[in-house]
C-alpha cells in the first residue's frame, strides 16, 4: 500500500461511449416514473367560484332577445344549467314535452335527463310553431331561421353572435351561456339542493366541482358553528 500524495486522481472517470444517463430516483424512484407534473409547483391554485349573475340583468337580456328560437336557448342554460355545446348539440327528438324534460349527452359522451322550467317549454313551443322553418330535417332541435344556411344546425360561431349582439344591445356585457349555466348551479345550490341530485343534473364528473357552487358566507358559517355548539351542550 503506497501512502502519500500523487499527482493523478485515482478514480477512474466515467465511461462516456453510451450517452446513457441513469434517472434521479428520488425517496419514491421504486414506484416508477408515475405521471408528469407540469410546471413544477408546490402549492395549489385556488379555483375560481362559480359567477352567478345578477337576476335583473338576466331578465334585462332574455327580454332584448328577438326570437323565440333565442329565448329557449338562453332559457335552456339558465333553467336547465346545460352547457353552450349541449344546448347547439341538443336532438330534437330528446325533447320531451310531455314530461318537461330533455335528454343530454354531455362531456365524455355521459348522458343525463334534466326537467326543465315550463317557461322553457312555452317558448320551446313557440319556436317550433311559428318559426322553425318548414320541411326542415335537421335532427339538432336548434336551427339557422334565415340566410344561406336555413335549416341547419346552429353552429358554435352563431350561438355566440347572437349572446354578443344582444350582450351590448341590452347593455348586460356580463351575460354569457355558462354563466347562466353557473346561475342555474347556485341558485339550486342556495335553494338546499342535494349536491349528489345537482351534480347530476349539471353532468359533473367530479364531486368538489358541484361543490363549488355552495358559497357560505362569514354570517352562515358562524350560524351554524353556534346551532352546533348548541346541539352538544344540550
Amino acid at each position: 500500500m503506497i501512502a502519500g500524495a500523487v499527482s493523478e486522481n485515482p478514480v477512474p472517470a466515467a465511461r462516456r461511449s453510451s450517452g446513457f444517463r441513469a434517472m434521479r430516483r428520488g425517496l419514491l424512484g421504486h414506484l416508477g416514473k408515475g405521471r408528469e407534473r407540469g410546471g413544477g409547483k408546490l402549492v395549489r391554485e385556488a379555483k375560481r367560484l362559480p359567477f352567478a349573475l345578477d337576476p335583473a340583468q338576466v331578465a334585462v337580456f332574455i327580454a332584448d332577445l328577438l326570437t323565440a328560437r333565442d329565448r329557449s336557448i338562453a332559457l335552456l342554460m339558465l333553467l336547465g344549467g346545460l352547457r353552450a355545446s349541449e344546448v347547439r348539440l341538443l336532438p330534437l327528438a330528446n325533447v320531451d314535452f310531455g314530461l318537461r324534460r330533455v335528454r343530454v349527452t354531455g362531456k365524455g359522451g355521459k348522458e343525463r335527463v334534466v326537467p326543465v322550467d315550463p317557461s322553457f317549454f312555452t317558448e320551446l313551443a313557440s319556436y317550433l310553431r311559428t318559426e322553425r322553418p318548414a320541411g326542415c330535417t335537421a335532427g339538432a332541435c336548434f336551427v339557422v331561421l334565415r340566410g344561406p344556411t336555413t335549416g341547419h344546425a346552429l353552429t358554435e360561431a352563431g350561438l355566440r353572435r347572437i349572446f354578443r349582439t344582444h350582450r351590448l344591445r341590452a347593455g348586460t356585457p356580463l351575460v354569457r351561456p355558462h354563466r347562466l349555466r353557473h346561475t342555474y348551479g347556485t341558485e339550486l345550490a342556495a335553494a338546499g339542493i342535494d349536491l349528489l341530485v345537482l351534480r347530476d343534473l349539471m353532468g359533473h364528473a367530479s364531486p368538489e366541482t358541484t361543490a363549488g357552487y355552495v358559497h357560505l358566507s362569514a354570517t352562515t358559517l358562524a350560524e351554524e358553528y353556534a346551532a352546533a355548539r348548541s346541539r352538544l351542550e344540550s
